[in-house]
C-alpha cells in the first residue's frame, strides 16, 4: 500500500512537470532579478539622464554627449557626460565632458558641438567647440563657450563671461550651431520661448542676430535644428525642427518640423502647419546628425532622442535599480514626395542594428477574424508584417500580452476614424493620465493595408508604419512574464503577410 502511494504520487509530480514546461509564468510579481535596463538601446549607466546633443563623427567614431545628473534624485543641476561609437549601435562610456559648478555660471544645460576644422576660434585646427546654456550668476540663460583639445574627452571654458548675453528676455537656450557653406559662416539657432532666433557669427565667440521664426501653440520650444536634405527626384530643401508641445491643440508633444529654404539668414516653410516626426508620447530633445562615414551628407542623416515625457520624468521603475533615461533607437531619416507632390520626412530604424537580431520566427500568412495568438514569445525583438483588411474596424497586434490576455500593449489602425495608434492603457506605464494612454497619428480612412514594423524592448515600443512615413515612441513597462503576441482584427477580416520576429542579443552582453 505505501508502495502504490508511493506510486501514485510520483506519477502526479511528473505528470504537472511535463505540463508546465515552457509555460509562462502567471504570478503578477516581477522577479527580484529581473531588470528593465533596455537590451539594445542606450540607457544611463547610472543616476539620470536627458537631453540628448547633436552626436558628431570625429576621428574616426561617433561622440555623443548627453545632459546627466551624478546627484539625482536630489537634484543639483546637470553635466554633459560622453560616450562614444564607432556603428551607434555599441556605447562606450567616456565619464564626465563639461562639468557643473567649476565657476558662478551654473551648471550646463543643452547646447551643440562642433569640430572647429579651420581654426575659426582661434584654438586650433580640429579643435571641438561647444556653446552651451548656464543659468549665470544673474538667474537668466545665457550662452557660454567650452572647447577641447583632447579630442572631446574634457572640455575647458573660454571665459567667465558669456559670448550671448541674454538680451533680456525669460526663455533664451539650447543653441544649434551650423556651419553654413553659401555665407561661410556659423549659423547658430535659438530656443527663444515661442520664437526661434537666428545669429551668425565668423569666429564662434561673437555673434550676431539676424533673424527670427515665430510659432503659435506650440508652447515654450526646446532644442532647434536645421539641416538640409535631398529627395529622390534631386531636390534639395532645407527642414527646420523644434521640441514642441502640440497637445492643447491634439497634435504631438515632441520633434515638429517644417520644410522650407534657408538664404543664411531667414527661414521660409513652405507650409505653416508643422509636421511631426514622431506621434509618440516619448520622442523627446530630439536632434538629427550627419552620416560620419558618407560623403553624401544630403542623403545620410540620422536622429535620435530621448525617451521619456516631462509628465512622468521622474516615476519609472528603473530607479529602484538605480538609473533613469533611456534614449530611442537611432534612425535614418530620409526626406519623400507624397501624391501630392508634398515633402515629408521619414524616420526608420539604422539598418546595422540588424547586427544584434539572434534568431528569427516567420509566419508566412495568418488569416485573422477576431484573435489568432502566436506561439512566439519575447521582450526584446523586431516584429515586421504587411497588413490588408477589407471591412474590418480594428486591425492591429498585442505585444507583450500576459497568459490571461488581460495585460498587453495594443498597435493598429482604425481606418473608419482615420487614425493608427499605440495604446498602453492595459499595461503598467509611467503615466497615470487618462489622455496619454494612447497615443494616434492620421491615415487615410479608405487605406485597405499598411506595412509594420515595431521595435519591442525592455521598457519600450517605437513602431514604424508604412516605411517610416508614421512612428510612435512610447514607454511602457510591462512585467517580465508578459511577452505574448496576438494578431487581432474586428469587424472583418485581415490579412497578416510574411510575419517576421527577430530576437534581439543585448548590448550589454
Amino acid at each position: 500500500m505505501l508502495f502504490s502511494l508511493f506510486s501514485l504520487l510520483l506519477i502526479i509530480l511528473i505528470f504537472f512537470s511535463l505540463h508546465t514546461v515552457n509555460k509562462k509564468p502567471t504570478s503578477n510579481s516581477q522577479d527580484e532579478d529581473y531588470s528593465y535596463r533596455a537590451d539594445y538601446h542606450f540607457t544611463v549607466p547610472d543616476n539620470w539622464k536627458n537631453d540628448p546633443q547633436r552626436p558628431l563623427y570625429f576621428n574616426e567614431k561617433y561622440h555623443y554627449y548627453y545632459l546627466y545628473n551624478r546627484d539625482y534624485p536630489e537634484g543639483n543641476g546637470t553635466e554633459w557626460r560622453h560616450a562614444t561609437s564607432k556603428d551607434l549601435i555599441y556605447w562606450e562610456d567616456e565619464g564626465i565632458a563639461v562639468p557643473k559648478y567649476t565657476n558662478e555660471n551654473g551648471d550646463p544645460w543643452s547646447g551643440s558641438v562642433i569640430v572647429d576644422h579651420d581654426n575659426t576660434a582661434g584654438f586650433g585646427e580640429n579643435t571641438l567647440v561647444a556653446i552651451v546654456t548656464q543659468p549665470s550668476a544673474n538667474g537668466q540663460q545665457e550662452q557660454y563657450l567650452w572647447y577641447s583639445t583632447d579630442d572631446g574627452l574634457t572640455f575647458n571654458e573660454y571665459q567667465n563671461e558669456p559670448v550671448m548675453p541674454n538680451p533680456g528676455i525669460e526663455n533664451f537656450r539650447d543653441p544649434k550651431i551650423i556651419w553654413e557653406e553659401e555665407s561661410q559662416k556659423w549659423v547658430l539657432l535659438m530656443a527663444e520661448g515661442s520664437k526661434i532666433g537666428f545669429y551668425e557669427s565668423e569666429n564662434l565667440k561673437e555673434w550676431q542676430y539676424t533673424n527670427g521664426f515665430q510659432t503659435e501653440n506650440l508652447g515654450i520650444l526646446e532644442c532647434p535644428d536645421l539641416f538640409q536634405l535631398q529627395t529622390d527626384d534631386g531636390s534639395i530643401k532645407w527642414v527646420m525642427g523644434v521640441s514642441a508641445n502640440g497637445m492643447e491643440q491634439g497634435k504631438p508633444n515632441t520633434y515638429a518640423y517644417w520644410i522650407g529654404d534657408f538664404n543664411g539668414q531667414t527661414f521660409t516653410p513652405d507650409h505653416k502647419e508643422p509636421k511631426w516626426l514622431d506621434y509618440g508620447f516619448d520622442w523627446y530633445g530630439g536632434v538629427t546628425f550627419e552620416d560620419g562615414e558618407s560623403r553624401d551628407k544630403l542623403n545620410n542623416r540620422y536622429a535620435l532622442a530621448w525617451m521619456n515625457n516631462w509628465a512622468y520624468a521622474n516615476n519609472t521603475p528603473t530607479l529602484e535599480e538605480g538609473f533613469n533615461g533611456q534614449d530611442s533607437i537611432v534612425r535614418k531619416i530620409e526626406l519623400k514626395k507624397d501624391e501630392q507632390d508634398e515633402y515629408y520626412l521619414t524616420s526608420q530604424p539604422k539598418k546595422e542594428l540588424d547586427q544584434l537580431i539572434e534568431s528569427t520566427e516567420s509566419y508566412p500568412e495568418v488569416e485573422v477574424d477576431g484573435m489568432v495568438t502566436l506561439e512566439t514569445v519575447g521582450d526584446a525583438y523586431q516584429l515586421e508584417t504587411d497588413i490588408s483588411w477589407d471591412e474590418a474596424e480594428n486591425i492591429g497586434i498585442r505585444l507583450r500580452e500576459s497568459n490571461d490576455q488581460n495585460r498587453h500593449i495594443d498597435i493598429g489602425f482604425f481606418p473608419r476614424k482615420a487614425y493608427s495608434y499605440v495604446n498602453r492603457e492595459s499595461t503598467d506605464q509611467p503615466n497615470d493620465n487618462n489622455n496619454m494612454v494612447e497615443s494616434k497619428a492620421p491615415m487615410d480612412q479608405h487605406k485597405k493595408n499598411a506595412h509594420l514594423k515595431i521595435l519591442v524592448d525592455k521598457t519600450s515600443v517605437e513602431v514604424f508604419i508604412d516605411e517610416g512615413k508614421i512612428t510612435h515612441s512610447n514607454l511602457v513597462f510591462p512585467l517580465k512574464e508578459d511577452q505574448g503576441i496576438t494578431l487581432f482584427s474586428e469587424g472583418g477580416k485581415a490579412i497578416f503577410e510574411n510575419v517576421e520576429i527577430q530576437h534581439m542579443h543585448s548590448i550589454h552582453e
